[in-house]
């Protein structure tokens, strides 16, 4: 057993962060998600003496792991989990091929908000999908009433079931009983329920829609997409801010282990680019303020970084038992081999310091996925352009893998934004056609490096590599981690 413990100077105050560099101490003070101090302190081993008065906080324990041989793979076919589809909704569209085209080419897709007058707001800015069409998908009077999430949800989600060639006359064939839906969302339907609050305010409660709340409750995206597909496995939605899409992933992956499900349809979906949506993170002072040049706001790692950009969209995996697959003559594109969800039980918005939530969910999912760290050589890092939570995932990520030599690791984020609850669910599908096309793309606007930061981040320009093992992390505010594991499919 093993116990971490920090005196309230450097636990209990919420908005420091802490790195150590050449044996000294660098305090970072927050206010919100923004820099504001920063400070030399003593040495580690000055500090805890010259502190001993200083009143205690509560001891954190991690179990250590036993020591056991080298991890083992799944073999049983049943819980064999494969990728059998892939579907999304983003701001480069609604093709997977053409989705990850444009992240090789280093394409930004951030520009100045339209969909609403947003002159008056500080930030004016972000991952904006345009011409968007449902047409095939959702018929037109239900399409005039949903909320954007939710048709970014039924979209991918069809898409991502025709990718896996489970169209509606394959469906009709199969047992739906053993066909699952779990697509999660951070925020929900939040353009309904900003209207119907106006309409509440406004007009009184007699003109409130019936669709406000129904349009409105986070677990729709799942409910709809069945109810449109007719499958009636597992069906809930999880909503862990912006780690939703991985706990998805993990919790959908369990179903099928387990004997539940056959296949999950699984990912998140959000669209809170609109007025509330902008003005609560810009309340929270976690966004770029780089409103003359947007295309060069969101750059992880980069010292010149001033916060995240915002992004929606939707991205969804068709996940399957291998034994399933196999059977139908499916097109298996990649495996999932494992994935992890921990807690930082630290602060709503702000990293640990000490990064323990972050490397135990690392390990865990390698555990998980009978993988050592050595087998690993990607990571699509979740690095939202902040500056407290891009060093402390690179600090995690180099815990648990102390040889990062031939490590590669890049930041989606850079060219759409963050998706927030839907991040994840594009970031898998990034990861898996890196693994597809031994093609990393880059990570944009990275002009001046983080000295701690000596991992290849793939800096602008999109590299050549072959996947062995690759991680996708997620976290949330809240303190919700997340990393689920994906390699090529060997029979």
């Amino acid at each position: 057993m093993a116990g971490i413990a920090g005196t309230c100077p450097l636990g209990a105050l919420l908005r420091n962060s802490v790195s150590e560099n050449n044996g000294k101490i660098s305090v970072v003070h927050y206010e919100g998600l923004r820099l504001q101090q920063r400070m030399q302190m003593p040495s580690p081993s000055q500090y805890i003496s010259a502190s001993s008065s200083a009143p205690r906080c509560r001891t954190i324990k991690a179990m250590a792991s036993p020591t056991v041989g080298a991890p083992k793979r799944e073999k049983d076919p049943k819980k064999r989990v494969v990728i059998t589809g892939m579907g999304l909704v983003s701001v480069f569209g609604s093709d997977v091929d053409a989705f990850y085209n444009k992240l090789l080419e280093g394409e930004s897709g951030i520009s100045l908000i339209d969909r609403f007058d947003a002159s008056n707001f500080s930030v004016r800015f972000g991952g904006q999908i345009r011409d968007f069409s449902s047409e095939g998908y959702i018929d037109g009077k239900n399409d005039r009433r949903l909320d954007n999430c939710w048709r970014y949800c039924i979209v991918a989600g069809k898409r991502a079931l025709d990718d896996a060639n489970l169209g509606k006359q394959v469906l009709d064939t199969m047992d739906k009983t053993r066909i699952g839906v779990l697509v999660g969302s951070g925020m929900g339907g939040i353009t309904a329920f900003s209207n119907g609050v106006e309409a509440l305010v406004q007009k009184g409660y007699k003109k409130i829609t019936p669709f406000f709340i129904p349009y409105s409750i986070t677990n729709m995206g799942s409910a709809l997409l069945a109810i449109d597909t007719g499958l009636m496995g597992p069906n809930y939605s999880i909503s862990t801010a912006c780690a939703t899409a991985n706990y998805c992933f993990c919790a959908a992956a369990n179903h099928i282990r387990k004997g539940e499900a056959d296949i999950m349809v699984v990912g998140g979906t959000e669209a809170a680019i609109m007025p509330s949506g902008l003005g609560g993170f810009i309340a929270c002072r976690a966004l770029s303020h780089r409103n003359e040049d947007p295309k060069k706001a969101s750059r992880p790692w980069d010292k010149d970084r001033d916060g995240f950009v915002m992004g929606e969209g939707s991205g969804v995996l068709v996940m399957e038992s291998l034994e399933s697959a196999t059977k139908r003559g499916a097109k298996i594109i990649a495996e999932y081999l494992g994935g992890a969800i921990t807690c930082d039980a630290h602060h709503m918005t702000d990293p640990r310091a000490d990064g323990l939530g972050v490397s135990s969910c690392i390990s865990k999912s390698l555990e998980d996925a009978g993988v050592s760290p050595e087998e690993v050589n990607y990571v699509n890092a979740h690095a939202t352009s902040t500056l407290a939570g891009d060093l402390a995932e690179v600090n995690a990520i180099k815990k648990v893998f102390k040889d990062t030599s031939e490590l590669k690791m890049n930041a989606t984020k850079s060219m759409i934004g963050h998706g927030l609850g839907a991040a994840g669910g594009l970031e898998a599908i990034a990861t898996i056609k890196a693994i597809t096309t031994g093609w990393l793309h880059p990570s944009i606007n990275l002009d001046n490096l983080e000295a701690s930061v000596t991992i290849d981040t793939v800096p602008n320009v999109k590299k050549k590599h072959e996947v062995n093992v690759g991680i996708s992390n997620s976290f949330g505010f809240g303190g919700h981690n997340s990393v689920v594991v994906f390699a090529p499919f060997r029979p």
